[in-house]
């Protein structure tokens, strides 16, 4: 008998709505008010999300952050940042204590990306989990894949951030459906121009996308029935929309505004 889980999608957020929804759902999944719940989101204009612990200072561009209008947010899970534009975002809130979760870190994320690799073969992507975790140092999340993030013709094709807290898993993570690298690598400082240049002529050799894996243009509605489907087969869940209380979307703005709205680098704000 597969177990129920609730099924949550917004219209396009900002970053601060948009992370503060993810923690108020952790929140409310260890107060026992949800089940375990998986969310697919957008973004309501180009954010650069950080790792918890990422450093800002000499990393990131702050110029390159204003002139493209992108919004900026750190996020409550570790890793290197992330640029979301064109692609499916996804997050999962589900006890430490389910018998599906794994104690190990590496565990649990192969447990739960199942649905995701599921949801690429729905598109007749062949993709593989990465098994090794590259050792080369960078800010940018797609530069390289960690175990069990899943990769394409050995290049990493989406990418996944993990914390706990309070007894919950949160799980959150990006699918490409396309890139902006230009945009992307403007978000970044680097020695040089040339150093640059070079790192981003390298970039399509580690990374790549829905689009350019199929060669084709693919909408947010056909990935996100893909991926729907895929999470329900790979988890083997039943998924039940549902949709957020007055209350409780009073409460997502209560946190965003304490928390992310103020997330600020050198008078970069995580809204636009």
């Amino acid at each position: 008998m597969q177990e129920k889980w609730g099924f949550l999608e917004n219209v396009p957020h900002d970053a601060a709505i948009n992370m503060a929804l993810d923690e108020a759902l952790l929140n409310w999944h260890h107060e026992g008010k949800i089940p375990p719940t998986l969310r697919f989101y957008q973004w309501i204009a180009p954010t650069l999300s950080i790792g918890h612990f990422q450093k800002v200072d000499g990393k990131i561009d702050v110029e390159g952050i204003q002139n493209h209008q992108c919004q900026f947010v750190r996020r409550m899970t570790g890793g290197s940042a992330v640029l979301h534009d064109d692609e499916l975002t996804y997050s999962i809130v589900i006890s430490e204590q389910h018998p599906a979760i794994a104690s190990s870190i590496r565990q649990a994320y192969y447990d739960l990306s199942k649905g995701i690799l599921r949801g690429y073969q729905n598109l007749n992507i062949p993709v593989d989990y990465a098994e090794s975790f590259s050792k080369e140092r960078s800010s940018i999340c797609f530069e390289r894949p960690a175990f069990y993030e899943m990769v394409a013709d050995g290049k990493k094709i989406s990418g996944n951030a993990q914390t706990r807290k309070k007894g919950v898993l949160l799980q959150h993570g990006s699918i490409p459906i396309s890139m902006n690298v230009d945009m992307l690598f403007d978000l970044f400082l680097f020695p040089s121009e040339r150093v640059k240049e070079r790192k981003k002529q390298a970039f399509w050799k580690k990374a790549t996308t829905i689009n350019q894996v199929t060669q084709r243009k693919h909408s947010y509605e056909t990935v996100k029935t893909a991926f729907l489907e895929g999470f329900g087969e790979g988890l083997n869940i039943e998924l039940e929309p549902f949709t957020l209380t007055k209350s409780q979307w009073n409460e997502v703005y209560d946190l965003a505004e304490r928390k992310y709205t103020d997330n600020t680098i050198k008078g970069v704000v995580s809204h636009a």
